[in-house]
C-alpha cells in the first residue's frame, strides 16, 4: 500500500497523521516570506503527510520511467485526451528545489508532469479557492488525482498558457493514483459518466421516465473524493452542542430508538442541466450535466429535528445558530466534505430533515450515503451529506470549501475576478426546473392525428409542489399542458419529483419542430424562457424553458 493510501487510511481510522521529519523538512513553510498566516503555520500533522507523498518520489532512486511512459499511454488510449505536461523542448529547466520557492501568492509555481507553470495570476480565478495555495510551488498532480474533473481538454489547455519551463527528469514522480480509487463501488453500465474519479454520473433521461422511484442503481451519482470504507455496525455519528460544549456519540442502533421516518423526495445537483446554460450562453465551469443530475428515492431513517432535540437542542433558540454537517470522504489536503444548513431548518417539522439509512427499502449503497447520511430535501443535493460523521451546532456556517467557495448565487454580470463567495448568499433552496426525457434532441418522431407524444419530470425546490407543465411544439404560440404523476404530500412539504406526459399537435406540414416545456410550482413560480439572464459563472440554478428539437415523421 502506498503512503499516500495510507494516509487516506489513517485519516479515516484515526482523523490524524504521523508526523514525517525525514521528507518535510525540504518545505518548511516557516522560512520563504509574502505568505499569509494561515498558510505560513500550515499544521504539519496534515501538511507533512500530504506533502510526503508528492516528495518521496524525488528522493527516491527507483522512480520507474517505463511506469511513466506506461500510465501516460494508457490514459491516452482510454480517454481520447492528451494531457498536459508533455516535455517541450526549447524551454528552461527547473529543479524540484528551484520550483519550490515559488510558493507565495507573489510567485506562485506548480509543475504537473513534465510541466512548470507560473499560475500567480490565475490565483484569484481559481474555482477552487484557497484550496490551490496547498500546491504552492510543488505538484498538482496529488489534488488533480482526487478532483478528477480538472482532466479534461478545457482544463489541460488553460494549464498549458501558463507554462514556463519543463521539470528535471531527476525530480519527475509517478503520481499513479489508483490505489486511491481500489475499492470504488461497482456502478451500473447504463449510467452516463461525466468524471470517472471522482466518480460523477447521471442516469438516462429514457430510465428517468420509467420508475417514479429511480431504482438505487440507476439514481444519478456526484461524488467530490473517493467513497470511504464504512461499516454500518462500528459506525458513529458525533452530535456536537458548541454553546453547551455538550458531546454526543450515537450508533446507528441507538439512533433507531428514535422514531422511524419515510420521506419521498428527489435529490437534484445545483449544476443540473449545467450544460445547457454553457453552450447556449457562454463557457461556465463545473461538471458538465445535461439533464440527468436528478433522481427520486423514498428514504427512512429518522429526523434531524428528533436527534437535535434528544441532545438538548433549544428549539426555540435557532437565530443566526447553524448545524454543521461532515462527512467522512476525504481530499487531498485532508479536509473531510462538510457544508451546513441553517438551525432553523433542521428543527422545522415541515422541512422534514432526515438522517437516513435506507433507500428504496434497502440499505444505502456505497455511492449514496452507506451507512448514514442526511436528506435535505428540497436544497440542492450538496446540503445532503453523505457518510455523515458529525452534526455540529454552531453559530457559523461551515468553514469548508465546498460552503464557503461555492453554491453561492451570483448575477450574470459577476467573473471569477469580481466574485466575493462569503458575501453571496448560500444556495438551501432550488427553483422550478423541467426537462423532456422523449423524445431526446434528434429523434424521429411518429406524427398521429397531427400529434406526438411526449414525456419528462418536472421538481421545485423548498417543498413546493409542481402545479402545472405546459409544452409548446411552436415557438410559444399555443401550449398544451400535460398530465401529471405525482406523490401525494401537500404543497409546502412536496419534496418528490412530477413525471408528466402530453399528446401533443404539432404544426401542419412541419418537417421538424422545437419542442419547449416548462413547469409553474404551487407558489406561481414559472422557469425563465432563456438562459441570457440567469447565467452564473459556476452555472447552477439552470432552470431556462428545456428545448429539444425533432424530425416529425408523418405516415402517407
Amino acid at each position: 500500500m502506498s503512503l499516500r493510501k495510507l494516509i487516506i487510511r489513517s485519516l479515516q481510522l484515526r482523523d490524524k497523521f504521523c508526523y514525517l521529519p525525514a521528507v518535510s523538512h525540504h518545505y518548511n513553510y516557516e522560512k520563504y516570506k509574502g505568505f499569509d498566516d494561515k498558510y505560513k503555520n500550515f499544521n504539519w500533522n496534515i501538511g507533512a503527510a500530504i506533502f510526503a507523498s508528492v516528495l518521496v518520489g524525488s528522493t527516491s532512486s527507483d522512480v520507474s520511467r517505463d511506469k511513466l511512459k506506461k500510465n501516460k499511454q494508457e490514459k491516452t488510449d482510454e480517454n481520447k485526451i492528451i494531457e498536459a505536461g508533455e516535455k517541450k523542448p526549447n524551454l528552461p529547466t527547473y529543479s524540484a528545489e528551484e520550483i519550490s520557492k515559488h510558493n507565495t501568492k507573489n510567485s506562485f509555481w506548480v509543475t504537473y508532469r513534465h510541466g512548470v507553470y507560473d499560475v500567480t495570476s490565475f490565483l484569484p480565478s481559481h474555482p477552487g479557492g484557497e484550496q490551490i495555495y496547498n500546491a504552492a510551488g510543488l505538484s498538482i498532480e496529488p489534488f488533480w488525482n482526487v478532483y478528477g474533473m480538472h482532466k479534461t481538454r478545457e482544463v489541460y489547455d488553460l494549464l498549458e498558457s501558463y507554462r514556463i519551463g519543463n521539470l528535471h527528469d531527476d525530480d519527475l514522480v509517478d503520481h499513479s493514483d489508483d490505489e486511491l480509487w481500489a475499492t470504488e463501488p461497482y456502478r451500473d453500465p447504463r449510467l452516463i459518466v461525466k468524471t470517472a474519479k471522482p466518480f460523477n454520473a447521471e442516469i438516462p433521461p429514457e430510465y428517468q421516465i420509467a420508475h417514479f422511484d429511480t431504482p438505487n442503481e440507476l439514481f444519478y451519482v456526484r461524488q467530490h473524493m473517493p467513497v470511504p470504507e464504512l461499516e454500518a455496525g462500528s459506525h458513529r455519528v458525533r452530535v456536537v452542542v458548541e454553546e453547551t460544549g455538550a458531546t454526543r456519540e450515537l450508533s446507528l442502533h441507538q439512533l433507531q430508538r428514535l422514531p422511524a421516518a419515510t420521506l419521498r423526495a428527489a435529490l437534484m445537483c445545483a449544476g443540473n442541466r449545467r450544460s445547457e446554460m454553457h453552450h447556449q450562453v457562454k463557457p461556465v465551469k463545473g461538471i458538465s450535466w445535461a439533464g440527468g443530475a436528478i433522481s427520486n428515492a423514498v428514504w427512512s431513517g429518522v429526523y434531524l429535528r428528533d436527534v437535535l432535540l434528544s441532545c438538548g437542542v433549544d428549539p426555540d433558540d435557532t437565530e443566526g445558530k447553524h448545524v454543521i454537517l461532515t462527512g467522512a470522504d476525504i481530499d487531498a489536503t485532508g479536509q473531510k466534505f462538510s457544508t451546513s444548513i441553517p438551525l432553523a431548518t433542521a428543527l422545522d417539522a415541515g422541512a422534514r430533515v432526515l438522517l437516513a439509512t435506507h433507500m428504496n427499502g434497502e440499505p444505502l449503497p456505497p455511492d449514496h450515503g452507506r451507512p448514514l447520511r442526511a436528506i435535505v430535501p428540497g436544497a440542492p443535493a450538496v446540503r445532503s451529506v453523505k457518510w455523515l460523521e458529525c452534526i455540529t451546532v454552531s453559530s457559523e456556517e461551515s468553514s469548508s470549501h465546498w460552503h464557503k467557495k461555492d453554491y453561492r448565487a451570483f448575477n450574470p454580470s459577476t467573473t471569477w475576478e469580481s466574485a466575493e463567495f462569503e458575501r453571496a448568499p448560500p444556495v438551501y433552496s432550488l427553483p422550478v426546473t423541467s426537462a423532456i426525457c422523449a423524445p431526446r434532441h434528434g429523434d424521429a418522431v411518429p406524427v398521429r392525428d397531427g400529434h406526438i407524444e411526449a414525456s419528462g419530470y418536472a421538481y421545485s425546490g423548498g417543498g413546493a409542489r409542481v402545479v402545472r407543465v405546459d409544452v409548446s411544439a411552436d415557438g410559444g404560440r399555443s401550449w398544451t399542458e400535460a398530465r401529471l404523476q405525482q406523490d401525494a404530500a401537500p404543497h409546502r412539504e412536496h419534496y418528490a419529483w412530477t413525471l408528466w406526459t402530453v399528446h401533443l399537435p404539432v404544426p401542419d406540414h412541419a418537417a421538424q419542430a422545437e419542442l419547449w416545456v416548462k413547469a409553474t410550482d404551487g407558489n406561481f413560480n414559472t422557469q425563465p424562457e432563456r438562459f441570457d439572464h440567469i447565467w452564473n459563472i459556476r452555472g447552477i440554478l439552470s432552470n431556462a424553458y428545456h428545448r429539444v428539437t425533432v424530425r416529425l415523421h408523418r405516415s402517407r
